[in-house]
């Protein structure tokens, strides 16, 4: 599934329009809809949209002896 997917899940979950979710960043909807478009979000765009939201954003590589390295 797609980073712009999970967002417009993420959006019907939380009864909010994509581009609410765009305004509360600071973002204009149009930029916003293109950086969903492009796939260019950064990680620290996820976590302020998760922040913005009331949820919480997680990412992480796990080694296989179970070791993380998360961001």
């Amino acid at each position: 599934m797609s980073v712009e997917e999970q967002i417009k899940i993420l959006c019907i979950k939380k009864n909010i329009s994509v581009s609410e979710l765009a305004r509360l960043n600071n973002i204009s909807p149009q930029n916003f809809n293109q950086k969903l478009k492009r796939n260019t979000l950064t990680v620290d765009d996820l976590k302020a949209i998760a922040t913005s939201l009331d949820c919480v954003y997680q990412t992480s590589f796990t080694l296989p002896d179970g070791d993380k390295v998360e961001y």
